[in-house]
Formats: C-alpha cells, structure tokens, sequence
C-alpha cells in the first residue's frame, strides 16, 4: 500500500512539474510575443517620429527667411539653411550660444531687445562684414501654456536687393532731373532773353535760336534713350533676328558718322572681313556701332583713328572690336563705364552733347543678342570696345 502511495506520490509530482514547465514555457513564449509586438511598435513610432521631422525640416529649409529657434538660455535649438546662407554659416549651430553662432552685435542686441519686450517687428539690420548685407527682422519670445518663456524665434528677411534697386531709382531720379534742368535752363533762359528784347537784334536772335535747338535737340536724344533703355530692361522690345552681313552694316554706320569724322580730323577703318554674317537685329546692330564709333569719334585723338574689325573667338562666335587712339580710360572708370548717367570725363561728355545712357544701351542690346561686352584701355594708350555676336544658323 505505502508503495503504491509513494508511486501515486510521485507520479503527481511529476504532472505538476510538467504543467509547471509548460506554463513557464508558455509564459516565455507570450513574453517573447509581447517584447516582440513592443519592439515593432517602438520601430513604427521612431519610423513615423523620423518621417515627420524629416518633412518638418524639409519645409523648414525650403522657406526662403531665414529662421533661428532658441532655447531659454539662449543657445540655439534649430537654424534652417536660409539662415546659414545669409550669415556664411558653414557648419552646425546647434547647441551654441548666438554669439558663438553668428557672431554679430547687432543680432545680439535684437535679441536682448526681444526679451525686454516680448517681440520686435520690421528691424532693419546692415551687415558691413557680409558685403553690406541688409536684413529685415521679425523676433518673438515663445511662451507655453502658463505663459512662462520657453525660447525665442527669429525671422530674417535679406533685403539687400531691394535696398540696392531703392538706391538705384533715386539715382536715376537724380541723374533724369539733372540732365533735364540743365538744358531746360538754357533754352528757359534763352527765351527769357528774347522776350526782354533780344529778338530785335538778328545776330542775338539766331545765336539764342541756335542754342535753343542744340538743347531742344538734347532733350529729345535724352528721352529717345530713356525710353530705348526703359524697353531693354523690361524686356518689352524684341529683337528682329536674322543674317546680317557685319562689314556693310559698319559701313553704313560710318557714312552716317562719315561728317561728324572729318570735323575732329578722325579716319574711320572698316576692317571686317567681307564673309562675315551674324545672327542679329540688324537695327539694333547699328545702333551698338554708332554709340561705340561715335564715342571714338568725340573721345578718341583729334585727327585720330578709329578702327573696326571682327574675327571668330575660340567659342566660335564673333567677337567686333572698336579701337580708337585717344587718351584712354582710367580703371576705376572702366568697371562703372556701362552705368547709367556714368562718365568717364563729365565736363567733356556735356561739351560733346552725350546723354550719358548709350553705353548702358549698348550693354543692353547686346546681351539681348545672347552676348558680351567689354572695354579695354590703358591712360595714354587707346580705348577699345569688344562685343559678341553669334554667327548666323547658330543655335
């Protein structure tokens, strides 16, 4: 009997410890499933955590103003790339004091002006360092829920284009108003005088005439090329393209320029070679000769020479030169040169009746053309104009 009991004894024992390895199995095998299913769950969550930073940081650099996130203590939290572009920033930020990041007084002091009082708007900043770049900036204080200060933003905006178009109109408004009083004046008071009795003598009378119409004559070429060069830069005046023989295209120029020549004693080469045929408005061509023929004409050496000549450069366009033998132009002139209202010798441009804008023509037109223009020159050695044109058929 107490052998029996002892077999029954441990064979339930035995069931035991198998239903208990079975259960502890079990439970390993749910644990596993559970870490498992957990283990996907936080991948998902990292997979969407990182997507959705990716698309913010992604909107984040594509905004053209530039935007720094601050933390409380002033170091930096986040900078997108229009921000490192404006300030030549060329590594990572983050975690930086301002200072340390952009290394400007004058952000610093915006942002101490925003802590004091809560946000400043439409700050106007100039950054001599950074080739005189001008920004705009909108800076706020972020506050969470119990209104306590969490950080700061700050917007920039680069401006700099704008202030130089700004600077440029009221130049321009300058340059018009002058160059329109100055002959307005004389004919004003030319008549004046003819109206005080003048008129009554002859000699008087047709000097006074005479100067009336040089500077009415003024007045119209003046606004002819306002008008010419307002077109060009608009966009609004289309060029006529077609082949165009370059050496009777000069040649007409110089018999239009042929009396104004022998006057100054200045001898005119047209040196194109006759096989020469571009691909170009052939009355906007002349118009770029006549302003560069006649400035070697009315600046070159009196009883001088003006030669033009052509040949292909090694992009395989043609490259037109016009030389004359005068005094040369000095090199800070040279680079301002193609402005508007720009001269080299101001006495002696108005002397020779010059609106100050045939230059600025010429630049205009030839770029127009798809092509280049340049002026080389040395004080005492000459100065010579060099534009581009492409060769006919060409693409």
């Amino acid at each position: 009997m107490s052998q029996t009991v002892a077999i029954f004894s441990s064979l339930l024992a035995l069931i035991f410890l198998v239903a208990w390895l079975r259960e502890r199995r079990q439970s390993a095998r749910e644990k596993a499933t559970q870490d498992r299913e957990l283990a996907e769950v936080k991948n998902r969550q990292l997979t969407t955590f990182a997507a959705i930073e990716a698309r913010q940081q992604t909107l984040f650099n594509a905004m053209t103003e530039g935007v720094m996130v601050l933390r409380e203590d002033g170091t930096v939290v986040l900078a997108n790339e229009a921000f490192r572009g404006l300030f030549d920033l060329h590594s990572d930020i983050r975690d930086r004091s301002l200072m340390e990041a952009v290394r400007f007084h004058e952000v610093r002091e915006v942002y101490d002006e925003t802590l004091i009082a809560g946000q400043v708007q439409g700050r106007e900043l100039k950054l001599p360092l950074l080739e005189d770049r001008t920004l705009h900036v909108n800076s706020a204080v972020v506050l969470d829920t119990r209104s306590q200060r969490q950080g700061m933003i700050m917007v920039f905006h680069d401006i700099t284009r704008i202030k130089q178009l700004e600077n440029t109109r009221r130049e321009f408004v300058a340059n018009v108003s002058h160059e329109l009083r100055t002959p307005l004046s004389l004919i004003k008071g030319c008549v004046e005088t003819l109206i005080d009795g003048a008129k009554d003598d002859r000699d008087a009378t047709n000097k006074f005439l005479g100067t009336i119409e040089k500077h009415a004559n003024r007045l119209t070429f003046l606004i002819e090329d306002l008008l010419t060069l307002s077109h060009l830069e608009s966009g609004h005046l289309a060029m006529n393209l077609e082949d165009t023989e370059l050496k009777a295209t000069v040649d007409r120029v110089c018999e239009d320029l042929s009396r104004r020549a022998e006057k100054r004693g200045v001898r005119l080469s047209n040196n194109i070679p006759a096989d020469l045929i571009v691909n170009a408005d052939s009355n906007r061509l002349q118009q770029v000769l006549f302003n560069l023929i006649d400035n070697g004409i009315k600046y070159g050496g009196e009883n001088g020479h003006v030669v033009i000549d052509a040949a292909r450069n090694k992009e395989q366009n043609i490259e037109v030169r016009v030389a004359d033998d005068g005094p040369g132009i000095n090199w800070e002139a040279q680079s301002r040169l193609f402005e508007r209202f720009f001269r080299a010798d101001k006495a002696r441009s108005r002397e020779q009746g010059g609106t100050g804008l045939g230059l600025a023509i010429v630049k205009h037109i030839v770029q127009s053309h798809g092509g280049q223009v340049w002026v080389e020159s040395e004080p005492g050695q000459g100065t010579r104009f060099h534009f581009t044109l492409r060769l006919r058929n060409a693409d």
